[in-house]
C-alpha cells in the first residue's frame, strides 16, 4: 500500500502551566459536539478542557476525499474548540506537543523535565496525535507529516459494529511492532487485555459502537534527551458507523 506525506498548517505554541494529572493518561480525538466537529481532550468519559490546552497544538490539517489539503484552523466556542474549513472535510488531523512532564515520590505530575525535578521517579515527553475520518475513505489513507505515531485502516472500514477492522500502526514513518491498540477509548479507556501490533505493524480489532468509535494507539519510544526517560505517543484514529435511518 503506497503512502504519501503531506503538509501540516502550524497553529503556533506556547508553554502550559503545570497541573497535577497524569500527563500520559490522556489523548486527544475529533468528534461531533452539537452538529460541530470538536477537538476533544481527555480519557474515558473525561472531557476535559481542550481550549485552555489549545496553545499546545502544533498544528490542524484538513483533507478533502483525494487527500488534497483544505484550509482548516481550530476555534474555541465557548468551552471546546471547533474545526473551521473552507469547504467539508473529508479528514482531520492534529498533533499536541504535550511537553515534559515528571513525576515525584509524592505523585505529584509537574510540567518539568528531570533536570529541573533531579528526585523525579519518572519523567516523560508527551505527544498526542488525532485522525478523524468523516467518511469511508476511498483511497489509502495517508501518513501526515509530522505524526510520529499514526493509526491507518488497513482494508478500509466496516460499517456495522461487532465486525474486525485490520489496523497498521506507524512510528516514525514505519510500522512498528508492540504498539497497543485501545478499540474503545471512550467507553473502555481501561480495557484489560488490548491488541498488540504484529511484526508488520499490524492489529486487528472488534468495532465497538454503531455511532463513534475511538480507537487509540499508544507507544513508548526511546529518546537521548537527558531531561526525560522516554517519549510517551498516543495517537487516536476516530470515524463513526451510521445507525438505521430514524
Amino acid at each position: 500500500m503506497a503512502f504519501s506525506r503531506l503538509a501540516t498548517v502550524a497553529v503556533g505554541a506556547v508553554t502550559l502551566a503545570a497541573m497535577a494529572m497524569p500527563a500520559s493518561a490522556h489523548g486527544i480525538w475529533f468528534a461531533q459536539r452539537a452538529r460541530q466537529l470538536a477537538l476533544i481532550y481527555g480519557v474515558g468519559a473525561d472531557d476535559l478542557d481542550a481550549v485552555k490546552r489549545l496553545p499546545l497544538v502544533k498544528s490542524v490539517t484538513g483533507y478533502d476525499a483525494d487527500w488534497a489539503p483544505v484550509t482548516t484552523s481550530l476555534r474555541a466556542a465557548g468551552i471546546i474548540p471547533v474545526v473551521d474549513s473552507d469547504e467539508p472535510v473529508a479528514a482531520v488531523a492534529a498533533i499536541m506537543d504535550y511537553g515534559y512532564w515528571s513525576k515525584t515520590p509524592d505523585g505529584e505530575w509537574h510540567n518539568k523535565g528531570r533536570d529541573e525535578v533531579p528526585t523525579a521517579t519518572l519523567a516523560e515527553h508527551n505527544f498526542k496525535y488525532a485522525v478523524y475520518l468523516s467518511q469511508v475513505p476511498t483511497k489509502p489513507v495517508p501518513l501526515f507529516e509530522g505524526h510520529m505515531l499514526q493509526v491507518v485502516p488497513v482494508d478500509g472500514i466496516p460499517q456495522k459494529m461487532g465486525e474486525p477492522m485490520k489496523v497498521r500502526v506507524f512510528y516514525k514513518g514505519k510500522p512498528i511492532a508492540g504498539a497497543t491498540v485501545m478499540q474503545d477509548y471512550v467507553n473502555d479507556p481501561d480495557e484489560a487485555a488490548p491488541a498488540k501490533t504484529a511484526a508488520d505493524g499490524t492489529a486487528t480489532i472488534k468495532l465497538r459502537n454503531q455511532g463513534i468509535n475511538v480507537l487509540m494507539a499508544i507507544y513508548v519510544g526511546q529518546t537521548a534527551d537527558k531531561r526525560v526517560d522516554h517519549e510517551e505517543y498516543r495517537a487516536s484514529l476516530s470515524f463513526v458507523l451510521p445507525h438505521a435511518p430514524e
